[in-house]
């Protein structure tokens, strides 16, 4: 019995062991304790960081690390009015010019210790309250001191001292392809830094404009990550200067989000509103009186040129600058004192950092040669009032009455001679008017459109369609400059068309 008891005992504990084991390994119930466990390798793929590496590394932390205290998150209430369509007028208590409190806000520099930042107009337009938030979380009530809609800034007023203002750079020294930092409040996320590089410089994409279309635009365009809240914040460069000042973004048209490119201000022309803005509360910003445009391949080849290069004069503003100092219209603005320039907008940036009653030098090609003069700016408000000069000829002559029409099919364009109403209706003397234009025709892609009248080509007097078909049938193989006037009020534009064999 006893041996019987013996053997069930040590078979029991037997059975014990192995479903212990069993339930330890098998369904894994008993776990290890904290000290036991390691997980991932014991090592880093490389003991040390490349050198180069780090420094490149080191240089986003502490650019980070020193320019983001200097950058602020502005909230705003500003006035605005309502928006409602036609068929809910009847359903609210109020009409849509009724304005109405909205809540917005973005971002600023701080760009004196003693208070003033500088942000974009669009984040304190319209404001009834301002108030600042600080990178230490500090808080202060803000004055708009003044802003600038032509360029889209702003420059707003803390009572403060010593804070942490941002060393301003050069924008004109920057390079397509450098890195750069984007730092801000995008989206209410306070003190948010991204990185990427300079995607272009020199931008225009038509966002800001007055009533007469005119507008100062010179983007540096870039692809590091900018979003609504990143107005008015800082792109700094890797030396931790701010090159501008963050201001649009490429959206997608539905969720109004960031798709790839952001656009800055140039600090130079920031550095410049901002002093204007401090100083007197407004801009007195210089102007040389002139419409301008690109110049075309058919436009340098009619003039001569060798190589598409500079900005073409369409226009003077009677008793602006330019008239007064012997600018012409047709005159290919080469530089503006020492720099070259390709795109309007360059030499408007440009000029807009310059006061009424500054002196620029400006580089022309004339007649086949460059000549030099000097145009003292005056403001834009002595030049509101002044018409575009127009070159209409005081001595009339007579329409050709046997050729009344004719279809330059090359150019895909037909021209006819004008009535007596038509050369009133649009004030000259001369000239032959487009009945038509083919689609995407030679004509078409210059932007000649039916309507416009043509007083002008290869510099000589238009009167008729024999006139204008004369020159034509001169110039086969070559390209001919024509003066065309574009509506009644006298607007005119010099554009090159190139005339097939």
């Amino acid at each position: 019995m006893r041996r019987k008891n013996l053997i069930g005992t040590i078979s029991l504990v037997f059975i014990g062991i192995v479903f212990g084991a069993i339930l330890v390994s098998g369904f894994g119930l008993v776990r290890p304790g904290y000290a036991d466990i390691q997980i991932g390798a014991s090592k880093p793929p490389f003991e040390q960081i490349d050198q180069q590496a780090q420094a490149f590394n080191n240089a986003f932390v502490q650019v980070a690390d020193k320019v983001t205290p200097s950058i602020v998150q502005i909230s705003v209430v500003s006035k605005a009015k309502n928006n409602l369509p036609e068929g809910f007028h009847f359903f609210f208590p109020f009409r849509d010019d009724v304005p109405r409190e909205q809540q917005g806000g973005g971002s600023g520099i701080i760009i004196s210790d003693d208070g003033y930042i500088l942000t974009n107009n669009h984040v304190v337009e319209n404001a009834s309250q301002v108030r600042v938030s600080m990178h230490n979380k500090r808080e202060y009530d803000a004055e708009v001191v003044g802003t600038d809609p032509l360029t889209d800034l702003a420059v707003i007023k803390i009572e403060a001292s010593g804070l942490p203002e941002a060393y301003l750079g050069d924008s004109d020294q920057i390079k397509v392809g450098q890195w750069v930092m984007a730092i801000g409040n995008p989206l209410s996320l306070t003190s948010t830094v991204t990185a990427g590089i300079i995607s272009a410089t020199g931008r225009n994409i038509n966002i800001i404009r007055d009533e007469n279309g005119y507008g100062i635009e010179n983007f540096i365009q870039t692809d590091a990550a900018i979003n609504p809240g990143n107005s008015g914040g800082a792109l700094v460069d890797l030396n931790g200067s701010v090159i501008g000042v963050n201001s649009a973004i490429a959206t997608d048209g539905m969720t109004q989000r960031y798709i790839g490119y952001g656009f800055a201000i140039p600090v130079n022309l920031a550095k410049s509103v901002a002093n204007d803005l401090i100083a007197n509360g407004k801009v007195s910003r210089g102007y040389i009186g002139v419409s301008i445009a690109e110049i075309d391949a058919s436009t340098a080849k009619a003039l001569g040129m060798k190589e598409p290069k500079g900005v073409i004069v369409q226009d003077i503003v009677k008793g602006g600058a330019a008239e007064k100092e012997d600018i012409k219209q047709g005159d290919i603005i080469l530089k503006v004192d020492d720099r070259e320039v390709n795109q309007p907008n360059e030499l408007q940036s440009y000029v807009a950092s310059k006061r009424a009653g500054s002196q620029v030098r400006l580089t022309l090609f004339r007649d086949g040669k460059e000549v030099e003069r000097y145009v003292t700016l005056k403001s834009r408000d002595e030049d509101d009032d002044k018409k575009v000069v127009t070159a209409a000829n005081k001595n009339k002559k007579e329409n050709n009455k046997d050729l009344k029409e004719v279809t330059f099919g090359d150019l895909g364009m037909t021209v006819r001679n004008m009535t007596e109403p038509e050369l009133k209706e649009f004030k000259v003397d001369n000239g032959v008017i487009v009945s038509d234009v083919k689609n995407f025709s030679k004509a078409y892609n210059q932007r000649i459109l039916k309507g416009m009248v043509i007083t002008s080509a290869d510099k000589k007097e238009i009167n008729n369609v024999s006139d204008l078909q004369s020159i034509l049938d001169s110039k086969k193989g070559q390209a001919v400059l024509l003066r065309i006037i574009l509506d009644n009020q006298g607007t005119s534009r010099l554009v090159g068309v190139e005339i097939p064999k």
